[in-house]
C-alpha cells in the first residue's frame, strides 16, 4: 500500500472512531435522561456484546469455533469501508497492488535475478581469462614465428631477399599491386578474420532457450523487464540489415552525446585523444578500407556555455541528429559512440590481432519501466530493428573475436535510438583503458559492422 493510501485510510478511520464517539455519548446521554423497554435493552445487548468480544481477544479458547471467527472491530471496518466509496476504492486498489496481473511474474524475476548473477560471474571472469588468451596468443605468435623462419630461410637460399623486403609494408596502410595493367587494393592484415572457437554454444538450438539467449548475450537493468516476445534469436538473425553499396552518399552517421569522455591517458582538450578521436579512427576505417561515405559530427551537446552538463546530452542531441537525417535521408547506419564507467580497478582489455584492444558494449533502451510501463511519451517504433542490429554485432563477434563484446544492456528508456532501425549507442572500453586500447577496438568492431551491413 502506497503512503498517501495508508494516511486516508488511517484519516476516514480517525473520523469514523471520532464520529461513532459522539453519537454514542449524545445515544447514552439521551438514554439517560428518558431510559425505556427498547433502550434498556440495547444497552444489555451492547454490553453483552462487549463483554464477548473482550473474552474473544483476551481469552479465544472460551469460545472456540470450527472456522474463523471474526473480531467485532474487523466487522465494524469493513461495514465502514462497504459504506463509504473511498474505503472500497482503496481496498480495491490494494487487491490489485497485492495480485497484480503480470504474465508469470515470478519467472520473470527469477530470471532476471538470475541474469544478473550469471553476467556478474562473467564480468569477474573476464579479466582472468585474459592470461589463458594472451597465453594462446602466444604460442600462435611463436608457431607463426617458426614458419616464418622457415619461410625465410628458404628464401635466402633462393636469393629471393630483395623480392621480401620490398613486400613489407605498413600493416593499417591498404597495399596496391599492379596486375596485367589493373590496380587492385590490398586490405590491412586486420580485416582478415578467421572464424575461431566460440565461448559459447551457438547453435539455434540452444539460442532458442529464452533464459540461455539472455544470459549470454544480454544485461537486463532493474528499470525495465523482457521476455520472449522481444528476446527472440531466430527473429534476430532473420532480419536482413544488409544495405546496398553506395559510396557516392551518405549511409552512416556517427556522433558523441557526450562527447568530453576521456580514457586513462587522455589530455584535456585535446580531442584526438578522447571518445571523438574514436569516432575519427573509425571514420577513417569505414571510408578508407570499406568505402563507406560517413558523416561525423563531433558537436559538444554535453558542454553548455563551457561548463560539463550531462542532464539534458540527449535533448540537445536530438534536433541536431534530427536534421542531419532530414538533410541526408540516405543515412541509415546511426552510431552514438562513448566510453563506458567502471569501478576503478575494472580493466575492460584483451588481446586482438596482437594489440591490447578495449572491450566494447551495445545499450538499447527498451521505452518501458518497471514503475509506468510504456512510455508512450517516449514512442521507438524502431526497438526490434535495433535489437536485432546489436544482436547481429554480437553474434559476429561471438564467431571471430569472441572476447571483444561484453553485452548487449537494456534500459528502460528511448536515447535516441528511435531515429533510424539501424541504431546503436557503442560504449568502447571504459575511463581505465588507454587511447591506444579504444582505438584498437575499432579495427575488429569495423569487421563485424561490415560483415552485418553486407549480410555475410
Amino acid at each position: 500500500m502506497r503512503r498517501s493510501e495508508r494516511i486516508v485510510k488511517a484519516t476516514v478511520w480517525g473520523l469514523c472512531v471520532c464520529l461513532g464517539g459522539y453519537l454514542a455519548a449524545r445515544g447514552y446521554l439521551h438514554l439517560r435522561q428518558s431510559p425505556g423497554t427498547r433502550a434498556q435493552q440495547i444497552l444489555g445487548d451492547i454490553c453483552m456484546e462487549t463483554e464477548r468480544e473482550a473474552y474473544l481477544w483476551y481469552m479465544p479458547g472460551i469460545f472456540y469455533e470450527e472456522g474463523t471467527t471474526t473480531p467485532l472491530i474487523t466487522k465494524l471496518w469493513t461495514k465502514i469501508e462497504n459504506w463509504y466509496p473511498l474505503g472500497m476504492y482503496l481496498k480495491e486498489h490494494q487487491e490489485e497492488e497485492q495480485h497484480p496481473v503480470i504474465e508469470d511474474e515470478s519467472t520473470c524475476y527469477e530470471m532476471i535475478h538470475a541474469n544478473g548473477n550469471t553476467i556478474a560471474d562473467r564480468l569477474l571472469g573476464e579479466n582472468q581469462s585474459q592470461a589463458v588468451t594472451r597465453e594462446n596468443e602466444t604460442a600462435r605468435e611463436n608457431e607463426e614465428n617458426d614458419m616464418s623462419s622457415q619461410q625465410e630461410g628458404e628464401q635466402e637460399k633462393n636469393g629471393n631477399e630483395e623480392e621480401q623486403q620490398e613486400r613489407k609494408t605498413d600493416e593499417n596502410e591498404p597495399q596496391t599491386t599492379e596486375n596485367a595493367g589493373t590496380v587492385t587494393a590490398q586490405l590491412p592484415a586486420w580485416t582478415t578474420a578467421v572464424e575461431s572457437t566460440p565461448k559459447i554454444d551457438l547453435s539455434m538450438e540452444r539460442l532458442s532457450d529464452f533464459h540461455y539467449l539472455l544470459n549470454n548475450f544480454f544485461v537486463v537493468d532493474p528499470n525495465t523487464t523482457v521476455d520472449g516476445s522481444q528476446i527472440n534469436a531466430s527473429t534476430f538473425l532473420g532480419d536482413s540489415l544488409t544495405l546496398e553499396e553506395d559510396s557516392s552518399v551518405p549511409q552512416i552517421l556517427i556522433y558523441h552525446t557526450h562527447s568530453q569522455e576521456g580514457f586513462a591517458d587522455s589530455i584535456e582538450g585535446d580531442e584526438a585523444t578522447s571518445v571523438v578521436g574514436v569516432g575519427n579512427y573509425l571514420e577513417s576505417i569505414l571510408r578508407d578500407i570499406y568505402g563507406y561515405q560517413v558523416i561525423h559530427r563531433k558537436d559538444t551537446f554535453d558542454l553548455m556555455e563551457g561548463q560539463l552538463d550531462r542532464s539534458k546530452a540527449y535533448n540537445y542531441a536530438l534536433p541536431v541528429i534530427g536534421q542531419v537525417l532530414e538533410e541526408n535521408p540516405t543515412i541509415q547506419v546511426v552510431i552514438d559512440l562513448h566510453r563506458d564507467g567502471v569501478p576503478e580497478g575494472k580493466h575492460l582489455v584483451t588481446e586482438i590481432n596482437g594489440k591490447p584492444t578495449a572491450q566494447i558494449m551495445y545499450f538499447n533502451g527498451l521505452s518501458r519501466t518497471v514503475k509506468n510501463g510504456n512510455l508512450d511519451t517516449l514512442p521507438n517504433p524502431y526497438i526490434e530493428d535495433n535489437l536485432s542490429f546489436s544482436f547481429q554485432l554480437s553474434y559476429q563477434a561471438a564467431r571471430y573475436y569472441p572476447q571483444l563484446t561484453r553485452c548487449i544492456y537494456l534500459k528502460g528508456y528511448r536515447y535516441n535510438l528511435h531515429v533510424r532501425p539501424r541504431s546503436i549507442l557503442l560504449e568502447v572500453g571504459a575511463q581505465t583503458n588507454t587511447v591506444e586500447e579504444a582505438m584498437n577496438a575499432m579495427e575488429p568492431f569495423s569487421v563485424i559492422l561490415d560483415k552485418v551491413l553486407k549480410g555475410q
